[in-house]
């Protein structure tokens, strides 16, 4: 089974439009800018796409660790990187799909080893309207509306520790990540080659150093929609982690309307504690959800299978990194 990274985050935006769904043409004015959002029956939660927050993170990468982000080619109908996992770290972490010439190696496609969620509000939440007027000019006033809203978001992510830099060379969607042009330059990078199972595999330093830095971006992340008028930090307020044998999601559903669910943690570690492969990190920003800060320190308090799994309990930028060091000791 995959050794595999599972983190759950609650991010605080108290005053946000991190998302917007675009402009829509109504009677009031002529421009309005909606949030994103869905409906679960009457009611109304705002939302931010895992495409944004995957955006957020690459853009965090680049500027808080120096990563070189692979370009982006366009063409007419279609936009795509250069599927370069060895040169860019991001194709490796991300994923990427390309069309190539069938001489060059025909359609590669790598699944990302990094997955995440959209992030949801825990709240039923309806948009607040915020009408104003462009009158800097001559002439009439413009008028404009956009939405925003305060709220908690909750989302999920996972990293496949396994495939952080390995590289297929398999007939199948989402496994056949080389092609000649990179079969060429894999010794450059250090990359060994195993025959029998058609892949390329970069030294494990650099695989470390891959997942380490990509899990200490959360703590830096930054972006979102209306930042000039509504500035909110992105970066998680509350965070759990740990790493599993195996691929399920543990995590999905600690958090509710009622806020951070610790009897619900307490029950899927439990269920899970013999695929646990590490201890629990948890991550809290005072200041916020303060309210549960007694139970949060009677539960780091706890231990399970037979006392081989304990908690670690911390501010966010501390535990994340300490979590990176048990992590990053799983990449053989």
């Amino acid at each position: 089974m995959a050794k595999t990274i599972v983190g759950f985050i609650l991010v605080d935006a108290p005053w946000s439009a991190l998302n917007n769904a675009g402009r829509d043409v109504g009677e009031r004015t002529e421009n309005i800018v909606r949030v994103k959002s869905i409906r679960k029956g009457r009611n109304i939660y705002p939302y931010v796409s895992g495409q944004a927050l995957r955006y957020w993170w690459r853009e965090t990468l680049k500027e808080k660790f120096g990563w070189g982000l692979s370009p982006v080619i366009r063409e007419t109908k279609i936009s795509f990187t250069s599927a370069d996992p060895f040169k860019y770290p991001d194709d490796d972490m991300f994923g990427y799909m390309r069309a190539l010439k069938k001489k060059e190696g025909g359609t590669v496609t790598r699944l990302s080893p990094l997955k995440n969620s959209p992030l949801l509000s825990l709240y039923p939440h309806n948009p607040v309207s915020d009408f104003g007027v462009m009158a800097r000019q001559e002439g009439d006033p413009v008028p404009y509306e956009h939405e925003f809203y305060s709220t908690i978001f909750k989302g999920i992510f996972s990293i496949d520790l396994k495939n952080v830099g390995k590289f297929y060379e398999v007939e199948r969607t989402g496994y056949k990540n080389m092609y000649p042009e990179l079969i060429e330059k894999a010794s450059d990078f250090g990359a060994i080659q195993n025959a029998s199972e058609k892949t390329w595999t970069l030294p494990t330093s650099m695989r470390r150093k891959r997942t380490r830095e990509t899990l200490l971006a959360l703590s830096y992340l930054s972006g979102g929609a209306k930042q000039a008028q509504h500035l909110t930090d992105v970066s998680p307020k509350f965070t759990v982690l740990v790493v599993l044998n195996g691929g399920n999601h543990i995590f999905m559903n600690i958090a509710d309307e009622k806020g951070v669910r610790l009897d619900a943690l307490a029950e899927v570690v439990q269920d899970y504690q013999d695929v646990i492969l590490t201890d629990i990190f948890i991550g809290k920003r005072q200041g916020f959800m303060d309210e549960i800060n007694d139970n949060l320190e009677t539960f780091s308090n706890e231990t399970w299978n037979e006392g081989k799994i304990k908690v670690h309990l911390g501010p966010v930028n501390e535990i994340m990194r300490r979590f990176a060091d048990a992590a990053e000791d799983l990449i053989q």
